[in-house]
């Protein structure tokens, strides 16, 4: 079966990246479309949606005036129950459309290779509960009887806004030491992740060398990333075939 997921890439720097391999494998076609060379927003996601990340504030519509189109295109989509994910900035905007908050981080910008923590909401998620690798008991007592946590998740970040308060309605799944919003459902198939499980090393290495970061930094944190190259495979790419299980089945 191929089924056609609508993707909203705001700039050519942060594409599809791993996701483009995984969801074709996954039977799942894609439809980009990259507004910022003069694309229109479709009105509807008929199949899926899938919203990348960018350099942009969720709020700028000044400067990337396809902003308020796609805000209105993710508030459609999860309304009618459509596959959504939000990734980064597209997990903002989505936050925005349905009624949440985002603003500049309080505690600075989380960029490089950071884990994440899923929270017990995340163990039955239809997402979030490819990647976690299980649970393990926090005491050597019956299973029944322990309480379980789940195993952190490392993952590329590159972000200075955060995700403050979450929409009405919405699940949290997944947070952080730095940001305590990093993932979260809302509906039974709208997903919104402040991490890039897309992101290959090359990718991140074209964000962190883009003259933002000191030489020496920017460097360090390549090759951090680099070095998990084959583990952010293994982790991200479950997550990425339960969204395309979502938008086969629906």
């Amino acid at each position: 079966m191929d089924e056609r997921l609508l993707v909203i890439e705001h700039e050519a720097e942060a594409g599809l990246g791993y996701f483009a391999g995984w969801l074709e494998a996954a039977g799942v076609g894609v439809e980009v479309v990259r507004p910022y060379k003069g694309e229109a927003v479709p009105a509807t996601a008929g199949g899926g949606l899938l919203v990348l990340g960018g350099a942009a504030a969720a709020w700028d519509d000044e400067g990337y005036p396809w902003l308020p189109a796609t805000r209105d295109l993710l508030a459609r989509a999860v309304d009618g129950g459509v596959p959504v994910l939000g990734i980064c900035l597209g997990a903002q905007l989505m936050t925005l459309a349905c009624g949440g908050t985002v603003e500049r981080g309080d505690v600075g910008p989380e960029i490089g290779l950071c884990e994440i923590e899923p929270l017990p909401e995340a163990a039955d998620d239809p997402l979030l509960s490819a990647p976690t690798g299980g649970t393990v008991p926090l005491r050597s007592e019956p299973p029944r009887s322990a309480p379980l946590r789940t195993v952190p998740l490392r993952t590329v970040q590159y972000h200075y806004d955060a995700m403050t308060t979450l929409p009405p309605g919405a699940v949290r799944l997944a947070t952080g030491a730095r940001y305590a919003n990093q993932a979260y459902r809302l509906g039974d198939h709208a997903w919104a992740v402040q991490f890039h499980p897309e992101a290959t090393p090359e990718i991140f290495a074209s964000w962190a060398g883009s003259g933002e970061l000191a030489p020496e930094a920017a460097a360090e944190l390549i090759t951090q990333v680099t070095a998990a190259g084959r583990e952010l495979e293994q982790t991200w790419r479950p997550l990425a075939e339960a969204f395309a299980a979502q938008v086969t089945r629906l």
